[in-house]
């Protein structure tokens, strides 16, 4: 997935501003895609450039502007044709488990202590996804009311059951990845 594509989909439930836009990645953990501010604001130039949104200048007060940006009919079609197409996995680049790879390079207490951060993290991960995904099936979160609107009300529940089943997905694997730490902290114990 690109950023390209993570921002037509955002842009295809609504128009936004940049910093609109870069407080929604900033919150992440919250959706599947992250990207910071330095790569949002030069991404919407080049999709602007390719036709695939358009800004629209707004002035807000006296003298401030802002651009609000919406997706064009080629950017619609060029999200669906993404969507639509299989896609190879992303090569694996996980910082985390190749620090756990070379774990038996340092003392287990120092290797527990990095794992006992993770299980944390992993489990803070599970409760703002489990409630991301609480929020979308009760139809709660702005993104999905305002994608709603341009939807048939019958297609709204299998939409939110869609969205949420996301999130599961995404707890699943963070529960995972919490259980392999604690196994891993047990194997430390065994080796002390």
């Amino acid at each position: 997935m690109s950023l390209q594509h993570a921002l037509l989909g955002v842009l295809e439930a609504r128009p936004m501003n940049g910093y609109e836009l870069t407080r929604f990645f900033e919150a992440a953990p919250r959706w599947v895609w992250s990207a910071p501010q330095s790569q949002i604001y030069p991404t919407l130039r080049q999709m602007e450039q390719a036709g695939l949104i358009e800004g629209q200048k707004e002035i807000r007060g006296t003298k401030l502007k802002r651009t609000v940006y919406s997706i064009t009919e080629r950017g619609l079609e060029e999200l669906r044709t993404w969507l639509g197409t299989d896609h190879a996995a992303a090569p694996v680049r996980d910082a985390f488990f190749l620090q756990a790879l070379f774990f038996d390079m340092i003392e287990p207490d120092r290797a527990a202590s990095v794992l006992k951060t993770y299980i944390a993290e992993q489990e803070q991960l599970i409760v703002e996804w489990r409630a991301h995904r609480e929020a979308l099936l009760a139809k709660n979160t702005d993104l999905l009311k305002e994608r709603l609107k341009d939807r048939p009300p019958a297609e709204h529940d299998r939409i939110a059951k869609l969205k949420a089943h996301v999130f599961a997905g995404q707890i699943a694997v963070a529960q995972a990845r919490a259980d392999w730490a604690r196994e891993s902290l047990r194997l430390l114990a065994d080796d002390v």
